[in-house]
């Protein structure tokens, strides 16, 4: 469970700082298993060398793609082209759904200049999105890819303009320009909330005409329900409530649909009936990013409603989801595994899991689940080592990928980063190694990195999705980045679920229309981005799963039980 106040969000993440004094020592002498000696330490030669190979890997995608694809959307690794919008073939949504002709992988990549500490080069994008990214086109997007990428980049390039650890970013001439960007794409997505009845907003629009008329009517849960992050920062930012309250409204009607037996929602649901369309509750594709937001939205705002929706949400989760042993680290039987069930019952509905719920990990840690966050991981990466990337599905009853495709996801990465900031275990330094070393020797391509066409094979098609540069390289950047301003001040800042980076602050739990009008400009005193002024107060609640000596210096996943599951995989 997460905590019924606001401090408990420094509560839950400096318990991803610390351990705790009052757990039991933990022998660093005893003898050692061989996993133990395997995994046990990572040294700082080591840790440099991947620090700098991380580097390499980001500005040979990124060198690649403004060379030979700027001003389009993506890279095409292999033919070193850029790809567009497929306007030849306008139902081609695995293109046409993420790509709007607005120069996408600049936007999604922005903040990791920043993070990388390369201040002009982000100085020279920031002009190049100011002067080159149109909206007014008549494009069909899809409002969640949309919004976490282009809506999400943009907030997070302003923001860190502002932020005083980042220092020297902001040009001399910058006036807002990201941020009045950002305005200028919301209000081009509302139009998919106006016309349902339900507050679901349908899941596409066209930028320059609103929503086209043979468009679908029905949405998955998480791009109807995983808007409220970057539209309530919008709201804060601009001092207009719309933007939220369309969100909010969204999520409501969404959780207000769950099951009344079992709490769950479904995968897909009928924005103006709000009939559930697809009745499978899961963790991966279709839903996952809607409980992800609900927690992020609660650290980020403080909003209680939303830290009661996933406190219920994740109840329900454990109770129909969850198959394996009951304890992580204790007792008998099979490796802990969350499937896919029929929302009305939480009968299994399916044999496969995918990849994207590799990212859920990070998710449970952040609630303070960190026994169960390690068990999950420890699954993923076993499959991870198995095939030397994710299948995009893994069914695993037959043992063997159902979808065999990996588009260089970040999910895996993004939670072996957050549980080494929580842990310090070596452990998740040798994980990091292990996801770098594989995505080198089977995706590096002439002129970038390409998706796994087959995990069997590790044939490669000619697409670099932005995601690459924008979460999967900047999450193994922070991993080996000790240094890093974010990883010093990890407590004031969050990650959305594209990995942009956001600042916690106090500043972005004022409404400002509720305290001095609308359009208000009146703030919390002081830093904003000052610690005093963070969400912080000092761990003093027994509810957190604290980290024992035990997690930081063996293995996180006891030696039999790490055994086990490298052994269902064949390892």
């Amino acid at each position: 469970m997460i905590y019924p106040d606001h401090a408990a969000v420094a509560v839950i993440l400096a318990t991803l700082q610390l351990a705790s004094s009052t757990w039991r020592q933990f022998n660093v002498f005893t003898q050692r298993f061989p996993l133990e000696r395997q995994y046990g330490s990572f040294s700082e030669s080591d840790r440099l060398e991947m620090l700098e190979e991380t580097r390499k890997m980001f500005y040979h995608g990124y060198d690649n793609y403004m060379e030979h694809a700027f001003p389009l959307d993506e890279l095409n690794p292999l033919h070193c082209c850029g790809r567009g919008p497929d306007y030849d073939q306008p139902d081609n949504i695995n293109i046409n759904d993420v790509l709007g002709d607005y120069s996408l992988t600049l936007v999604d990549t922005l903040d990791m200049l920043a993070i990388m500490g390369n201040k002009s080069e982000f100085q020279k994008a920031v002009k190049l999105i100011v002067d080159t990214v149109d909206f007014e086109k008549s494009n069909v997007v899809q409002v969640f890819e949309a919004t976490i990428r282009m809506l999400g980049g943009l907030l997070s390039g302003h923001l860190l303009m502002e932020d005083p650890r980042f220092p020297g970013l902001t040009p001399d001439w910058y006036m807002d320009d990201l941020l009045s960007l950002a305005h200028d794409l919301a209000e081009r997505l509302l139009p998919a909330f106006d016309k349902t009845e339900t507050g679901i907003p349908l899941p596409r629009v066209n930028l320059k005409t609103g929503v086209p008329e043979d468009g679908r009517t029905t949405t998955c849960t998480a791009g109807g329900g995983s808007l409220l992050l970057e539209f309530s920062l919008l709201s804060r930012l601009v001092g207009d409530p719309i933007y939220e309250i369309y969100a909010r409204r969204a999520v409501r009607g969404l959780f207000s649909r769950r099951n009344a037996d079992t709490g769950l929602v479904g995968n897909v649901v009928d924005v103006h009936t709000g009939e559930w369309t697809g009745k499978m509750a899961g963790l991966g594709a279709g839903v996952d990013s809607f409980y992800e937001i609900l927690l992020k939205s609660f650290i980020m705002f403080g909003e209680m409603e939303d830290a009661d929706m996933f406190n219920s949400s994740y109840t329900s989760i454990k109770q129909y989801m969850r198959r394996g042993r009951g304890s992580c680290n204790s007792g008998s039987g099979l490796h802990p595994l969350y499937v896919n069930v029929e929302m009305a019952t939480g009968n299994t509905a399916t044999n496969w899991i995918d990849s994207l719920q590799a990212a859920f990990p990070g998710v449970q840690l952040l609630s303070g689940d960190v026994e169960e966050a390690i068990c999950h991981h420890a699954l993923y990466y076993s499959m991870w080592r198995k095939y030397g990337c994710l299948p995009e599905r893994y069914n695993w009853k037959l043992d063997a990928p159902d979808v065999k495709f990996y588009p260089l996801r970040p999910e895996l990465v993004e939670s072996t980063y957050l549980l080494y900031r929580a842990t310090k275990n070596p452990f998740y330094l040798h994980v990091g190694r292990d996801i770098l070393y594989s995505l080198n020797n089977h995706t590096r391509a002439k002129c970038g990195y390409a998706t796994v066409h087959d995990v069997h094979d590790m044939s490669l098609e000619d697409r670099q999705e932005s995601f690459f540069l924008s979460e999967t390289v900047k999450y193994l950047f922070l991993l080996f980045d000790f240094d890093n301003p974010i990883n010093h001040h990890s407590s004031n800042y969050l990650f959305t679920t594209e990995g942009h980076v956001l600042p916690i602050s106090n500043r972005f739990r004022t409404k400002t229309w509720d305290v001095d009008g609308l359009f208000s400009s009146h703030l919390p005193g002081g830093d904003i981005y000052g610690d005093t002024n963070a969400t912080s107060a000092p761990p003093n609640t027994p509810y957190c799963d604290i980290i024992s000596q035990e997690k930081r210096f063996s293995l996180p996943l006891r030696n039999r039980f790490l055994q086990q599951v490298f052994a269902a995989f064949g390892l």
